[in-house]
């Protein structure tokens, strides 16, 4: 197997759900005790939702794109970053590195693709649901994007930085997240993506009456697909 680096800590709970994720793939496709070969830059998430919250995103470019270059010198021949908001900074991590960087929007479109579905809606951070960076990829593979309303935009956000990022899982969070999803598919969604690496704690398909798109699990699995002889 090839070495997968991570930029992890953002937050650390999606981090560890990589992790495992990219371990029992290995398992159940080489048998125990086989493990993924991953190494790893941590972020103090502290640290890097200040600069968020500031909008500092030229700092965060440069740390991302710090974390790159450590990834590839440590032998990674891949990169993911374990953040859907902090695929804000991609490009800086690409323009430095000489490895593939495996963009979460990018693997999940060709999952919706797959699936022949036409219009999604999407839940994240604000960043992730408000600015374009993934909608454009999703546009680009044909796919209709729709976003909660503004004060349900301010519910996904707040139970992801106050609850999730902490892996705190808080039921009455579960049926808010709920009632909005169905909302959404009664306005026409034909699928849901899991836009940030945590929600997937909370929300699962068995949860969701149409297809579920956990973009966690969906970037790992594409990670591993890379990292096989």
């Amino acid at each position: 197997m090839k070495k997968i680096g991570l930029i992890g800590g953002i937050t650390p709970e999606s981090t560890i759900l990589y992790y495992r994720i990219l371990n029992q793939l290995n398992s159940d496709n080489f048998g125990k005790p086989h493990s993924a070969k991953v190494v790893m830059n941590s972020f103090d998430f502290g640290e890097i939702s200040k600069l968020q919250a500031v909008g500092n995103w030229k700092k965060l470019d440069k740390l991302m794109a710090e974390a790159g270059k450590n990834l590839e010198k440590a032998g990674a021949t891949c990169i993911l970053i374990c953040a859907n908001t902090m695929h804000l900074c991609i490009d800086a991590v690409r323009d430095v590195v000489n490895i593939p960087v495996i963009h979460i929007a990018e693997a999940t479109s060709k999952m919706i693709v797959e699936k022949k579905l036409n219009k999604v809606a999407l839940l994240g951070t604000k960043y992730t649901m408000e600015k374009d960076f993934f909608k454009d990829i999703l546009t680009s593979f044909g796919i209709e994007t729709i976003i909660p309303k503004l004060e349900e935009r301010e519910i996904i956000h707040n139970v992801i930085y106050d609850e999730l990022s902490a892996g705190n899982i808080n039921p009455a969070s579960k049926e808010k997240y709920l009632e909005i999803i169905n909302r959404l598919i009664k306005s026409g969604a034909e699928g849901v993506i899991l836009g940030c690496t945590e929600i997937p704690l909370l929300i699962a398909q068995k949860d969701v009456s149409v297809p579920v798109f956990d973009t966690t699990t969906i970037h790992a699995n594409a990670a591993f697909s890379f990292s096989k002889p």
